[in-house]
């Protein structure tokens, strides 16, 4: 298999590089690829024909995701024609797309971001694997999907993309040099106190946006389905309830309530990177943030429309209440290297939803 790199480059594969991969076999999807599939960074993956619902999430370990679903397996069902998924259950759903990587190619997974907004926790399993969303250099088999949405029940059919994987070639993080380095030549996040020495800092914006002092958007309980399919299909004051900056700038989170916030930094990625958000600290607060963390080269780029966007947070409490302060870290954005420019940048005409954002719901509720 012979992609278009030397052998000393390390990095993300651009979408050109990405239809390369494919052409050499080294993804293989059931059907031809619809025409956005491709993004400037990854690749969005399609649920197949057939979801599983199990009774428990799982690892495969040392066998295969197919052995496992048929000890765990309650029913299965056709998503030819769409299906609920419903709040509080886990399903498994074989993918239209399997690898056959390069021996030299790892790859990573994540939710997209309008899944992630939705509260629909989503992550890649591979065969004999000890770790969701992380695929082996090497791999040949097939990937699936587990799913369990959160808050609200979802209409899924086959072909329906709630997650995205990227292709890695080597380690291509930036260590704390080299993105010192870039962040003064191109500013990475546009604040008067960065942070970039482990990663961008990233906090919370609790100031309240905006001349109605808007801070973000906690979900309803008991709503109706939504169609992820059905793009600005839906009223915001159906399904989300939302929150008035308080007097202190603080937000009390609720133990199993889900929250969309904002961060408080406008980030950019430049062109020949790609960023991805990763926990701050887990000592820090009894919290998770931001389920979909691949940020697209052009994301936030002034070149590409953007001028700085802010990284939109979901959020759910664990056990116990816990406050979030105004500026509170609750992220990282770490950054890596291209393996080359993408034909497209993130905003260019290409079906992004989120360039320069503020506070922003998916793209299923009407603006």
């Amino acid at each position: 298999m012979t992609l278009s790199f030397s052998v000393e480059d390390k990095g993300i594969l651009p979408d050109r590089m990405i239809a390369e991969l494919a052409e050499a076999g080294g993804i293989l999807p059931a059907y031809p690829f619809v025409p956005d599939q491709i993004q400037p960074a990854s690749l969005d993956l399609r649920l197949g024909e057939v979801a599983y619902r199990v009774r428990a999430s799982f690892l495969p370990g040392t066998t295969t995701v197919a052995k496992r679903i048929d000890e765990l397996k309650l029913h299965e069902f056709s998503l030819s024609d769409g299906a609920v998924l419903e709040t509080g259950c886990v399903y498994i759903v074989p993918l239209l797309e399997s690898l056959a990587l390069p021996d030299d190619i790892a790859a990573a997974a994540n939710p997209k971001s309008s899944t992630g907004r939705l509260d629909v926790f989503t992550r890649v399993i591979a065969d004999e694997t000890r770790g969701f969303d992380r695929v082996e250099a090497g791999y040949h088999g097939p990937l699936y999907a587990e799913i369990s949405p959160r808050t609200f029940p979802v209409l899924v059919r086959e072909g329906s993309r709630l997650s995205q994987i990227r292709f890695r070639r080597g380690h291509a993080q930036l260590n704390a040099e080299a993105l010192r380095a870039l962040h003064q030549r191109e500013p990475l996040v546009f604040s008067d106190n960065a942070d970039v020495s482990d990663g961008i800092a990233v906090g919370v914006d609790l100031s309240g946006l905006g001349p109605d002092g808007l801070v973000g958007y906690r979900a309803k309980r008991h709503t109706g389905l939504i169609d992820v399919e059905r793009r600005g299909g839906y009223t915001v004051a159906d399904f989300w309830e939302p929150m008035i900056a308080r007097p202190d700038r603080s937000l009390i989170l609720d133990p199993n309530e889900f929250y969309i916030l904002a961060s408080k930094e406008a980030v950019q990625v430049p062109p020949d990177f790609a960023a991805e958000m990763v926990p701050f600290d887990p000592l820090v607060g009894e919290f998770r943030v931001h389920y979909a963390g691949f940020f697209d080269p052009g994301f936030g780029y002034e070149g590409a429309g953007g001028r700085g966007s802010r990284a939109v947070l979901e959020v759910r409490s664990r056990e116990v209440p816990f406050i979030l302060e105004h500026g509170q870290i609750v992220g990282r954005l770490v950054y890596e290297k291209m393996l080359g420019r993408p034909s497209k940048l993130y905003g260019e005409g290409i079906g992004s939803n989120y360039q320069a954002q503020s506070l922003k719901l998916s793209k299923h509720f009407k603006s």
